[in-house]
Order: structure tokens, then C-alpha cells, then sequence
């Protein structure tokens, strides 16, 4: 047994029902291209393999990457070692199925370099601290609505499958844990995304101001999109946003 890592954030999956539980979730075919990040000790490569022909897994520790190459043929473990946060996932076919037991201290930077690739991902199973999956799912005029939510919100559909409690890891974390299914979105949002960023990065960096202090936004503008400028950023639902940005981009050219 392989001490844990804290520079990596590690907090190892053991218990058996959660991982039975997490399968089932994800239900792969044998054909399924499917990618796990951090798979750590193996526990949930190890019944994932059961189910598929052949799997890859993104491992940033190196000594970790060395065993799961020693157990498993390369035929059927294709080990990647690599940060997952600079990896191309652009590399890979489209259709690919991406899951993981996620290190909280990367999570959050994670979802928004994965959100890049959505148009090529089938769907995504992530652990993740109960947090970060409240935030993602939240809804407009809610306490844990935010930046996550709309950046995410706009690309995919999100459900929280269920929770795990600490106990189930190794070292057990001080927090929650929550299994999320992202699913992309038929057409993702009609504007430029490096603009829509900056939009929604300018109004929740100030989001206990009125949008009209939030936005550089003259009262035309928000009379044309029909918006009132005293709300506040928690209170437009991902699709103003997506509305602001191709107005602004709209305006620039």
C-alpha cells in the first residue's frame, strides 16, 4: 500500500458498495472508449476492466503509473503519465467517456479545461467533494450559484447521482463527496466562448453589485436584452449570459 501524496491532493477509494454503486452509474459497454483520471490504486480501474475490452488511465504520479503498468498488459491499460490539467484530450477520438475519483485541490480547474473538450466527450462520471457538485448543479438566485455553474451549465446536463461519506476514502477527507453525470449538450452556446468567459469571469467577481455596476453595459444594451440592470449576476440564468456575450461580440465587430 502506497503512501498517500498531499501535493496531489490523494484520497484513495476503498469501499466496495460505493464502488459497485459507481459502476453501475457509469454502466460502460465493452466497447466503450473510456478515460479515467487518477486512478490512483486502482479501485475503480480494476472493475471498470471487468466490464471493458480495454481502458486509459491519465496517472500524474509516476509511481502509481509504474504498478498499474505491472498489473495490467498494455493491451488492455493503456497508463498515461501526465497532468491531466495540461493533457489534449483533443488527442483522442471523439465519443470517449471520461471518469475519475478527482483530487479536490484540482477539481474545479479541471472541469473548466474538460468543459474545452465537450464537443468530444460522450458523457464524464466524476467523484467530487459535495461542494463543488452543489455548485455545478445550482440554480439561478441560489447561495451556490456561480461562475461553475454557468461555464458548466451552458456546455452540459448535470445530475447528482448520490453522495459518499468520508469514511469511503483512504485518508478519509474532512468533507462530503458526490458522484455528478455531465452529459454535453446537443448545441453548446452560440457566442465566443473566450468572450462569454469574460463576461461571466467580470460579473461574479463583483456579484454582490447590481449588474449595472457589474457590466460594462450602457442602459440600451440592457433594454435590448431585456434584462433589468438591478439585479444582481446570481440572478441570470446561463442563457443571459450566452445573450451578453453575443451581444458584446456583436458590438466589437
Amino acid at each position: 500500500m502506497l503512501k498517500t501524496r498531499k501535493r496531489f491532493g490523494q484520497h484513495f477509494l476503498h469501499d466496495p458498495g460505493i464502488l459497485k454503486r459507481i459502476v453501475a452509474a457509469i454502466d460502460p459497454a465493452p466497447g466503450d472508449a473510456v478515460v479515467e483520471i487518477g486512478p490512483g490504486e486502482g479501485a475503480l480501474t480494476r472493475p471498470l476492466l471487468k466490464r471493458l475490452e480495454r481502458l486509459t488511465a491519465i496517472e500524474i504520479d509516476r509511481d502509481l503509473a509504474a504498478r498499474l503498468s505491472q498489473e495490467f498488459s498494455r493491451e488492455r491499460l493503456a497508463v498515461i503519465g501526465a497532468d491531466a490539467l495540461d493533457f489534449d484530450f483533443s488527442a483522442l477520438a471523439p465519443g470517449f467517456r471520461v471518469v475519475g475519483n478527482l483530487p479536490y485541490n484540482i477539481s474545479t480547474p479541471l472541469l473548466f479545461h474538460l468543459a474545452g473538450f465537450a464537443n468530444r466527450v460522450r458523457d464524464l462520471h466524476f467523484l467530487l467533494q459535495k461542494e463543488v457538485v452543489d455548485r455545478m448543479v445550482a440554480r439561478p438566485s441560489t447561495p451556490a450559484y456561480g461562475r461553475l455553474s454557468v461555464m458548466l451549465q451552458v456546455r452540459f446536463a448535470m445530475a447528482k447521482l448520490f453522495k459518499v461519506g468520508p469514511g469511503a476514502f483512504r485518508p478519509p477527507p474532512k468533507v462530503e463527496s458526490a458522484l455528478v453525470r455531465l452529459v454535453p449538450l446537443a448545441q453548446g452556446p452560440d457566442c465566443d466562448a473566450a468572450l462569454l468567459e469574460n463576461v461571466v469571469r467580470a460579473a461574479f467577481s463583483a456579484r454582490r453589485k447590481t449588474l449595472r455596476n457589474a457590466l460594462a453595459l450602457s442602459a440600451e444594451k440592457f433594454a435590448e436584452l431585456d434584462l433589468d440592470p438591478m439585479l444582481r449576476p446570481e440572478n441570470l440564468a446561463p442563457e443571459d449570459y450566452v445573450r451578453i456575450a453575443r451581444l458584446s461580440g456583436a458590438r466589437a465587430r
